[in-house]
């Protein structure tokens, strides 16, 4: 090349920069300068919403450990209130022996029942529901030794006892409570798994142990603002916990308690 082609060259190449023809190099080094369009911009990824059944784990604590006070409920209790728990039923004598003094009395209660106890014994359980008290599960066979089951015994226990409640009064049960209160991680874990709330209690009177009307109605007397109260329609003869019955819930009444079922 002669030095007047050489000069044209460079001239020409001058002007196609300043005219902003730019060599294809460029634009793989920055698709944001002239003469390129803009590569379009990834959209972000969405935040997916958060599971229906998820519990924050600030609340998870609260929400699987057993309760032992009204205190401890969400929303709270009224402060002068205590709750009647009934436990071991349904019985197709003792509890509408029981039923009939809580009706007497207009008293609210919990009744935690045997699975296996309710199939035989419907129209009891039918007539709780109606009288507007409470159902919660106890297992199906009562195991006293719960926390020693394996997990899928645990289960099974709390599963079956649901749906026999399920199918004898079409409400499912929202409240569990162990044997004997034998708890364990475990336990609390699986029933909270299926929603239900631990309830444990603050005054037992042995009653299952029948040492007498007198001493379960002192027991129970001793009740405070905010006590889960246990007591029992099933496992035997519970003549003298109707009869420690009649005395102490008019006198918790006149003491200025309230009863709710939980």
């Amino acid at each position: 090349m002669d030095r007047r082609q050489l000069l044209s060259t460079i001239v020409a190449a001058g002007l196609g920069v300043a005219a902003g023809v730019v060599p294809d190099v460029w634009h793989s080094v920055s698709g944001n300068l002239p003469g390129k369009p803009s590569e379009p911009m990834a959209a972000p990824t969405p935040t997916p919403p958060p599971d229906p059944g998820y519990v924050p784990a600030d609340q998870l604590k609260a929400a699987v450990n057993p309760i032992k006070s009204l205190r401890d409920l969400t929303p709270a209790a009224p402060p002068n209130a205590v709750a009647l728990t009934i436990d071991d039923g349904p019985h197709p004598y003792w509890t509408p022996m029981v039923l009939d003094v809580l009706a007497e009395f207009e008293i609210p209660a919990t009744f935690n029942m045997i699975g296996e106890q309710v199939p035989e014994n419907t129209q009891v359980v039918q007539r709780i529901v109606a009288a507007g008290h409470q159902i919660a599960n106890h297992t199906m066979t009562h195991p006293l030794n719960l926390p020693n089951l394996s997990a899928q015994e645990i289960e099974r226990e709390i599963t079956e006892t649901h749906d026999r409640i399920a199918q004898a009064c079409s409400v499912a049960p929202r409240f569990f409570r162990a044997p004997g209160g034998a708890w364990s991680q475990q336990v609390v874990d699986i029933a909270a798994a299926h929603k239900m709330i631990c309830v444990h209690w603050g005054v037992d009177p042995r009653d299952w142990a029948r040492p007498g009307a007198a001493q379960i109605t002192g027991a129970l007397q001793q009740a405070q603002a905010g006590d889960i109260l246990l007591i029992h329609d099933g496992g035997g003869d519970r003549a003298q916990t109707v009869e420690a019955l009649r005395t102490v819930l008019p006198t918790l009444k006149q003491r200025g308690f309230s009863f709710v079922a939980l």
